[in-house]
């Protein structure tokens, strides 16, 4: 009897240090709803949550990427930020297989690269309706699932170009800026419900956003009319590259994955989350200089 109370101490001990999910402990298995899991940050974390015992929600914008997720054991449906039919679809779906969700990772976006004074307004809608409004639907429509069962982690895949702007990027940063903008407000509003909101902020991650960037930019940029066509050559010679060479200071997507199991599992998590080097340089940056030389720093 000695040795078995040592025994489970011992993995009560190991799972508290590890921050192990509930269900590991016998009690009921918490679920996450994560967008965006065809590939990169979304795909590893669905399988990262998975392996530590969550039931995992794990959703993309076609069904033949949730078919694939499916093949490998992950439970998969459509959800599309840009179709709110597609939103409320994936909701009620999660009501049809028990209504509870723990923790919503919204995680799908796109890049739609160029200089802001070649950016049509139409760009700059289509990216919105991703990155921000379908946040934003999505996680009004999941809110009262989380009161309904006294709380929840809503955790926003953010950016270091939520804290700092970049050259070429205007767009994706603008979204990233709003997104930071309305869930700190929505933290704020959150206190004393139960529902913490989180923000998790990479900066160069090993994902395919890039080579997706480049229909959006071949859509919409007509550089060759712009006023600094010129300065396309260097542009698009690192948005088509094809040598595989890695971002300095780059992370792999599991860089993410970690900070994403700390928001969904700590007791206390943070506000924020910062991953790679050059988030936690931006951020400290932000802070601490004028405007002007934080303009030099980025450049």
């Amino acid at each position: 009897k000695f040795g078995s109370v040592i025994v489970a101490l011992a993995f009560l001990l190991q799972g508290k240090a590890l921050n192990l999910p509930r269900n590991l402990g016998g009690k009921m298995q918490r679920s996450v709803l994560i967008t965006g899991c065809s590939s990169g940050i979304g795909y590893d974390a669905a399988h990262g949550l998975a392996a530590r015992g969550w039931r995992v929600l794990a959703t993309c914008r076609q069904a033949k990427d949730c078919a694939r997720l499916q093949a490998e054991g992950l439970d998969s449906f459509v959800l599309d930020y840009a179709d709110e039919a597609s939103i409320a679809a994936a909701v009620d779906e999660i009501k049809a297989r028990g209504g509870r969700l723990d923790a919503l990772f919204n995680n799908g976006a796109f890049a739609s690269p160029g200089l802001v004074e070649d950016l049509p307004r139409d760009a700059l809608r289509a990216i919105f309706e991703v990155n921000l409004f379908g946040y934003h639907d999505l996680t009004r429509r999941i809110l009262p699932l989380m009161r309904a069962q006294g709380g929840g982690r809503i955790v926003n895949c953010s950016s270091v170009l939520g804290i700092v702007g970049a050259e070429w990027r205007g767009a994706y940063v603008a979204t990233k800026f709003a997104m930071e903008g309305l869930s700190d407000v929505l933290r704020l509003e959150m206190r004393g419900t139960g529902v913490e909101v989180i923000l998790i902020e990479p900066g160069p991650i090993g994902t395919m956003i890039r080579v997706n960037a480049q229909a959006h930019f071949e859509r919409w940029i007509d550089w060759k009319s712009s006023a600094r066509s010129n300065d396309y050559a260097r542009f698009r010679a690192r948005l088509y590259d094809t040598t595989g060479k890695k971002d300095r200071f780059e992370l792999p997507c599991s860089a993410v994955t970690k900070a994403l199991i700390h928001a969904v599992e700590s007791r206390r998590p943070k506000a924020r989350y910062y991953v790679t080097l050059p988030t936690y340089i931006a951020g400290f940056a932000r802070r601490i200089l004028p405007t002007r030389a934080l303009d030099w720093l980025v450049r």
